[in-house]
């Protein structure tokens, strides 16, 4: 048993935690950006696929995993367009149009894969950078300091959307825009400009977070892929009180429930693959048990708002 548990195995255990919760920690970023502003975006789980789709798509096209992220990322933006317009801007049900954004987004991707790709699948190129002197630590070296560029990016523009939503007149904006956006604009804000740049924001991580799915993650495009990681999404931010540090914090969770099926198949646990298959949304709906009580939404969440209105 010790020996099926060797360094290289606990390696391949930790980057399969970091490749399964990177997408799910980008659509939560993305989802409370669009929260702490007011806009409820149950549409993740179509956004999700429309930018995994556009970045395979790119990257497969183009050869380059980097331009695939943009292409992942246009992909969401375009996909939000319908929220900004018939929501932010129109004031109609955020309920409504997220659920209609999930399923187009799910039956467009789907069939545009299975007309252009099933037949002849291409993978993604891979895309690798080793840190010197850290990657060849043991255990550690192999999983964290030998990912790709885009990895170490995205971590980068984490702890810059934490710092910016945290520290900043821009932050304090969204903030007001979904806690009384009656203040915002009385304070010579704009509160439907603020929940637009919320929503294209929030498209452009959550179709990062696909895009990553498709190109990093699994390295291709499969129909209905995410299996409902917007969803889980939506539960993550809404138990993280807009704290990029408790996203991380609880999606590791998931990431942990994800990848623990190869080791423990590796020391002799015999599990049926729908236990593991169930694993992660058990370990969601525990966590979402015990913390419910604590989470706090805006206020404002899932109402449109009308300057003047009371």
């Amino acid at each position: 048993m010790s020996g099926l548990l060797s360094a290289s195995v606990l390696a391949a255990f930790l980057t399969a935690i970091l490749v399964q919760t990177m997408p799910l920690i980008l659509a939560a970023i993305g989802e409370t950006i669009g929260e702490q502003s007011g806009v409820l975006n149950l549409g993740i789980e179509g956004v999700m696929l429309v930018g995994a789709y556009s970045g395979y798509v790119a990257a497969v096209s183009s050869g380059s995993p980097w331009i695939g992220m943009l292409g992942g990322i246009a992909g969401g933006v375009v996909a939000n367009l319908l929220l900004l317009v018939l929501n932010t801007w129109l004031g109609l049900n955020q309920i409504v149009i997220g659920l209609a954004i999930t399923v187009m987004g799910e039956g467009l991707t789907s069939v545009l894969y299975l007309q252009n790709y099933s037949k002849h699948p291409l993978s993604v190129p891979g895309d690798s950078w080793a840190i010197a002197g850290l990657s060849d630590l043991p255990v550690v070296g192999p999983s964290i300091f030998r990912q790709s560029g885009i990895f170490w990016v995205l971590l980068l523009v984490m702890v810059a959307v934490a710092f910016l939503l945290a520290r900043t007149n821009w932050g304090l904006s969204i903030r007001a825009a979904g806690q009384k956006p009656s203040s915002l604009d009385t304070a010579g804000g704009s509160v439907i400009k603020t929940r637009s740049s919320a929503v294209l924001l929030n498209g452009a991580f959550v179709g990062c977070g696909g895009a990553f799915l498709s190109i990093l993650t699994t390295g291709t495009f499969t129909a209905f892929m995410t299996g409902g990681l917007g969803f889980v999404a939506i539960v993550i931010t809404m138990l993280s009180r807009g704290k990029v540090s408790w996203i991380v914090i609880t999606s590791l969770l998931y990431g942990i429930a994800v990848a623990i099926k190869n080791p423990l198949q590796l020391i002799g646990v015999s599990v049926p693959a729908d236990v593991f298959q169930m694993l992660p949304f058990v370990v969601v709906m525990l966590t979402l048990i015990l913390f419910a009580r604590s989470s706090i939404v805006p206020p404002a969440l899932g109402s449109p708002y009308t300057r003047g209105a009371r």
